[in-house]
């Protein structure tokens, strides 16, 4: 317990007054402790911290709200994503957090979003979870303890997992709530125990800073190699982000947020997030030793009584999730920051198994692809879904964190590639010979093997065919790789059926991308998928 002063101190700008215990700061053993005597979770048996997450096993998307302010409302991207919460109905739910807050023992974490001081928010993070300011303390950057001397928070979330919203009092859609507010850089999380929140809220707040900045806020992973070559890699959870970019022979920048400016590339974040089902020390062993360490949280995944992991189980949820310090990969840049970028690669997990293993892209296909922000759902991996595969279209690859509308990031992004002369590549790391449950799914061996030869400009210095469905401008050898993987057509049984199948995923692109034909230039439209008349 620290004193009262040192506790009016620690919830300076939070509204909370301090009633019970307040621990400020502390490290990540003595969290542990505290989540351990508080029985929020038990360790596995490599010492990482495993907990639960209640009825929520991933974000809610359909409770996430945008205060309805003067100065930002007409520049918020208003709709499904960001909806609306008058700004009465906002002091309540804050009033009755707070309130509820100061009856609680709490934690609390000062930490930095931005590795670029020139382009970095401070965060204070209150809240009733030990192991949930773990989770922080691990994903944001940790401030030197001159820095934490007079920190004052830029933003600060006031986080009550365990606190029911009152739809008819609070003006929410359920008992839980994630609620943000520009104009008074606060952000209310309630009803839901699932620390990804934590860690979205703060890329939704990047999002909306960082273009008025001149930087270009991205849903991607960052790695650089031996020769100082950034590589960014796009894509939805599933696609390989994380996988890809953990390379022994690339330095990690990050795994998952970030900023490119005049300056380069940056970090958002200090830790990862990674999702863990199946992982194996054979294909992923960066992020396998990462998952049996001391101090990293993992969230839903099972264990025998001795602690013993298996992640393959998917009883709690498919979206198992480990959360540690970035700097538990071996082979990481410590200062989150790398130059331009010499290579951008956009993931897509193609479950209809008809997408090339990659390609190379225009700078207007790369606009296209990216507003279009394709990866495509299997049974299993969702609840509701069919035996089909269910394409997926999330804009910039992370619609649900875009506070401005997705043609402000698409044509920094378009701007950004033209400046510095990127050289672009979209890459399936889905299915071949056949759509998901007839065909299998991608080599590791083989996507990694495809990247190589990209990033060190091989396949860039070769020859390539066009794509007659897909416009993509696809390799026509790579060392190693087999011809039938490179023309997913002549890898299906039927090639009639292929057909039939791409032509289906060309409706598909076309429909979703009628909402930005308005939005973009002749040369983007000129690219743009259509399915065959």
């Amino acid at each position: 317990m620290i004193n009262d002063v040192d506790a009016t101190d620690a919830l300076a700008g939070t509204g909370v007054v301090p009633g019970r215990q307040v621990h400020a700061n502390l490290t990540a053993p003595a969290l542990i402790a505290h989540s351990l005597r508080l029985r929020e979770g038990r360790l596995s048996a490599d010492g990482a911290m495993m907990v639960a997450t209640g009825i929520h096993t991933g974000r809610s998307v359909a409770d996430k709200f945008v205060v309805d302010e003067p100065a930002s409302r007409d520049q918020v991207w208003w709709g499904k994503i960001n909806q609306r919460l008058p700004g009465d109905r906002f002091a309540t739910l804050q009033a009755r957090v707070q309130a509820y807050l100061q009856g609680q023992e709490l934690f609390v974490q000062d930490l930095y979003a931005g590795a670029d001081p020139a382009h970095r928010v401070r965060v204070r993070l209150v809240t009733t979870g030990a192991w949930q300011a773990l989770f922080a303390r691990n994903v944001f950057i940790r401030p030197s303890e001159a820095e934490l001397a007079g920190f004052e928070p830029d933003y600060v979330i006031l986080h009550a997992p365990h606190f029911a919203a009152d739809p008819a009092i609070d003006g929410v859609r359920s008992s839980t709530a994630i609620a943000l507010s520009f104009a008074q850089k606060r952000i209310v999380i309630a009803g839901s125990e699932y620390a990804g929140e934590i860690k979205k809220s703060i890329f939704t707040v990047m999002n909306w800073l960082a273009p008025e900045q001149g930087v270009l806020p991205m849903h991607c992973s960052a790695n650089i190699g031996k020769a100082g070559d950034v590589a960014l890699f796009f894509g939805l959870s599933g696609t390989g982000k994380t996988t890809l970019s953990s390379d022994p022979h690339r330095a990690l920048i990050g795994d998952d947020e970030h900023g490119w400016g005049d300056g380069g590339v940056f970090n958002f974040e200090g830790g990862c997030y990674a999702k863990v089902i199946n992982l194996s020390a054979e294909a992923e062993p960066e992020i396998w030793a990462a998952t049996h360490r001391f101090g990293t949280v993992l969230e839903n995944v099972i264990a025998d009584d001795h602690g013993r992991l298996d992640l393959t189980d998917k009883t709690l949820t498919e979206n198992t999730r480990a959360c540690y310090p970035v700097d538990y990969i071996p082979n990481v840049v410590a200062s989150g920051r790398g130059g331009q970028p010499r290579n951008l690669v956009m993931l897509t997990a193609d479950a209809f198994g008809v997408l090339p293993p990659i390609a190379r892209l225009t700078p207007a296909q790369a606009m296209y692809h990216f507003l279009s922000g394709y990866t495509a759902r299997v049974a299993g991996t969702e609840k509701g879904l069919g035996a089909e595969p269910e394409a997926t279209f999330s804009t910039c690859f992370g619609a649900p964190f875009l506070p401005r509308p997705p043609e402000v990031y698409g044509r920094m992004l378009e701007a950004m590639i033209e400046r510095h002369g990127v050289t672009c590549w979209l890459v399936n790391t889905g299915w071949t010979g056949g759509k998901y449950g007839t065909g299998t799914r991608m080599s590791i061996r083989h996507t990694r093997a495809l990247l190589r030869h990209a990033l060190d400009g091989t396949l860039a210095a070769g020859s390539f065919r066009t794509d007659p469905f897909f416009g993509l401008a696809v390799p026509e050898t790579v060392p190693g790789i087999p011809a039938e993987v490179l023309d997913p057509r002549r890898a299906w049984a039927e090639e009639a059926e292929y057909d039939r199948t791409a032509r289906a995923l060309l409706a598909r692109f076309e429909a979703n991308f009628a909402q930005f034909d308005a939005a973009v230039g002749a040369e983007v439209r000129a690219a743009a998928l259509r399915a065959a008349a």
